[in-house]
């Protein structure tokens, strides 16, 4: 017996011609799409088909969606689906495009495509955001997706590629824009808050918190037309800085982190304002010991700012403990891109790769609405990692028994109870929503 022999075990490989598949678990996505009417939307909101032979656009973007779920990350990986086909299809997995027409759909959809899309999004968070507090947070950043495309350009990061601009919501990505790696993310920063404006539900109030791509006079008037507060890292401007040099001796503190943990920085505020900004709004000034001051230029203190407009009620070491919280967005940044394959784009021109993030988007926030409706509390933080892991990866065998489609999975006792109450609750959810 020679050495490749002793590695391998006695068992012999032979294709099979069953209804196997090992993605028994998108079933609850596809039901729960189906609920939420989804696929239906899509095909309103898309240009038609150009011809009788073409598909609809949930022929495209259905499929997208289901394999951003599964785990894959490149066009090519619809091919992962297609070897499951004929179970998949009765899941609700009716038509299959090859990767090359996939893409050639993005290119020619473009920011159309982007436009259609974007009620579709709304549409699915809104109940999720209705039912949230009263007080809606939204965090506003900027993630940049590095790119080797001819149309790339260079981000401020120093490498090429693109730089979105998302607004969240607890996470939920409520409005995003698609943007050039060269684009500031200040630039219309306006329209980018009205857009947002537009998919968050009425009747809510609704605190900004953004870096200094937001410190701007017309985002400060556009919160205080609407009655939003805001919390937004100052820029450290002449204006700023003579500010802070204003503020009295006396008047700092000691800064406490909201635990009551000590911290060797102090803390105090002012009253400040823009050129052309309607209303004054505090300026939250924390500094500490510059540990390298310049032998040319002696600078005792580094600084940090923030402005808001936050009520006095609340002291300037609260607003901070909750301005300081938008770091959040870091990790909805890490599971859009890492979790739903977001951090590479399949295609050379910007307006298909932005079609292509929307429904990244879409997949994104449709495993957030499945968490809050259909899973139990301890899944409300998982990533769509460990959904795959403990819900969607779940061998099935597809037979047909007295006339019914039956759907055989292998899965322990608390796998198989969580598929089906999933399955239960998103019944419930289309009888509700019909």
């Amino acid at each position: 017996m020679n050495k490749l022999q002793q590695t391998l075990l006695p068992i012999k490989l032979e294709a099979s011609e069953e209804r196997l598949t090992s993605l028994a678990g998108l079933i609850v996505v596809e039901e729960l799409a189906q609920a939420k009417g989804l696929w239906g939307r899509v095909d309103e909101l898309f240009p038609p088909p150009g011809s009788g032979r073409g598909y609809e656009a949930s022929a495209y973007v259905k499929p997208l969606v289901w394999m951003l779920q599964a785990g894959g990350r490149r066009l090519e990986d619809l091919r992962e689906l297609r070897a499951e086909q004929e179970v998949l299809r009765r899941l609700g997995l009716e038509e299959l495009p090859s990767a090359d027409a996939a893409g050639d759909w993005l290119r020619r959809m473009g920011s159309r495509g982007v436009e259609a899309l974007a009620p579709v999004n709304g549409e699915l968070v809104a109940s999720t955001l209705a039912a949230g507090p009263e007080e809606l947070t939204l965090d506003v950043d900027a993630m940049i997706i590095e790119a080797e495309k001819e149309e790339a350009e260079w981000t401020y990061d120093k490498v090429k590629g693109y730089q979105p601009l998302i607004g969240y919501v607890g996470g939920v990505a409520v409005h995003h824009e698609f943007r050039a790696g060269n684009e500031s993310a200040g630039a219309k920063a306006v329209e980018f808050l009205q857009g947002c404006a537009k998919q968050l539900p009425a009747g809510k109030r609704v605190y900004l918190r953004s870096d200094s791509a937001f410190y701007q006079a017309g985002v400060m008037n556009y919160c205080g037309e609407r009655g939003w507060t805001f919390s937004i890292t100052a820029d450290q401007d002449s204006a700023v800085k003579a500010a802070m040099r204003q503020i009295p001796e006396n008047e700092w503190k000691a800064y406490r982190t909201r635990e009551g943990v000590a911290t060797d920085r102090e803390i105090a505020e002012t009253v400040h304002c823009l050129n052309h900004s309607e209303r004054a709004f505090r300026l939250i000034v924390v500094r500490w010991k510059n540990p390298q001051p310049s032998l040319f230029e002696e600078q005792k203190y580094c600084y940090h700012a923030v402005a808001s407009n936050r009520e006095e009620r609340e002291s300037a070491s609260q607003v901070l403990w909750g301005h300081n919280q938008r770091g959040e967005s870091e990790n909805w940044h890490k599971e859009l891109k890492l979790g739903f394959g977001m951090e590479q784009m399949p295609c050379g021109q910007e307006e298909a790769n932005a079609l292509f993030f929307a429904i990244g988007v879409l997949a994104y926030n449709l495993s957030l609405v499945l968490k809050a409706k259909l899973l139990p509390p301890e899944y409300q933080q998982a990533s769509v990692a460990t959904l795959r892991w403990k819900l969607y990866r779940l061998a099935g065998k597809l037979v047909r028994h007295a006339r019914v489609w039956v759907l055989k999975v292998r899965a322990e006792g608390e796998k198989l109870g969580l598929l089906q109450a999933a399955r239960q609750k998103c019944f419930e959810l289309s009888l509700s929503s019909a």
